[in-house]
């Protein structure tokens, strides 16, 4: 099988992985820079150029697309599914991930446990945004934040209305949420692939930080999820119609809440935690799953 790795850096771990899981498996495996793949776009032969060649047909393709390049990445992406070439994750549903209202919103309507999360445009709305959600303490995220960035911890009425009106004197679009506070700094990441959670660990935050993401400096062990959990974890994915994510879920008095689902999950962190082969399992699921022209946008949105 010809597999195709969307990444722009082949020396990070992921990619690394993957093309190491492909090549055991005895697969042919290229890695693209997606910036410098372009597109030959007509009805009847639909083509994919790279660093001034046209490319050779792939059998499956493999979207590690970072947050920053969304938009030409999943028009690539998009190029590649009109060619027949098997997407491990959709354009469609990376694009719905990424957007993290509209992916909320998918999320409620499908009764998946969230945080009590207010949305505002306009600095009139933040007294009410701010008892909408219980009021302080209470987070204040940047719609376009990844990695923990973007991301406050507002613990007073005054500093949580400062901080919103801050973020809204720039133009930028917030989302306000409930602070789960039992959750005391710690978050599942839960590693879906198809219909199942094949790993979890549980990420605490260390000098005082709320944010448990392993880039701040977090700190990740094996976790035993509930069945709750789990079922939580899949169906989050489904609803965003990934067959690969990693979905962060909080623990709370109530319940488990999604914080958000990822569709380019770092491996490193969950395969050093947990000691399972993601990358052998993606791969894995490719070859079980690859069909040519086998394209469909699942879930809603």
């Amino acid at each position: 099988m010809k597999i195709a790795i969307l990444s722009r850096n082949p020396k990070l771990y992921s990619t690394r992985r993957l093309v190491e899981a492909a090549k055991q498996r005895r697969h042919e495996v290229r890695t693209l820079d997606v910036l410098r793949c372009y597109m030959n776009i007509t009805s009847h032969r639909p083509s994919i150029h790279y660093k001034g060649q046209h490319h050779e047909k792939f059998d499956a393709v493999i979207p590690r697309i970072g947050a920053s390049v969304t938009s030409y990445g999943t028009a690539v992406l998009r190029q590649f599914e009109m060619m027949g070439v098997y997407p491990l994750n959709e354009s469609v549903a990376i694009s719905r991930s990424r957007d993290k209202l509209r992916a909320l919103q998918l999320l409620s309507r499908k009764g998946i446990g969230l945080p009590v999360t207010g949305f505002a445009h306009k600095p009139d709305d933040i007294e009410d945004l701010i008892q909408m959600v219980g009021g302080p303490p209470l987070v204040i995220k940047l719609l376009e934040g990844t990695q923990g960035m973007g991301v406050v911890l507002a613990e007073t009425h005054n500093a949580a209305k400062s901080v919103i009106e801050s973020f809204l004197g720039l133009k930028v679009s917030v989302l306000v949420q409930q602070y789960i506070k039992e959750a005391g700094g710690s978050d599942l990441r839960c590693m879906v692939i198809g219909d199942k959670v094949v790993a979890a660990m549980k990420r605490q935050s260390r000098g005082g930080d709320f944010r448990s993401n392993l880039h701040r400096g977090g700190a990740a062990r094996l976790i035993k999820i509930t069945p709750e959990e789990r079922s939580t974890a899949v169906r989050a994915a489904q609803t965003m119609g990934l067959n690969v994510a990693g979905v962060d879920i909080l623990r709370s008095n109530h319940g488990p809440l999604v914080l958000e689902v990822n569709s380019s999950p770092g491996l490193e962190g969950i395969e050093v935690a947990t000691g399972n082969d993601i990358a052998g399992a993606i791969i894995e699921f490719i070859e079980k799953n690859a069909r040519s022209g086998k394209t469909r946008t699942r879930g809603s949105g």
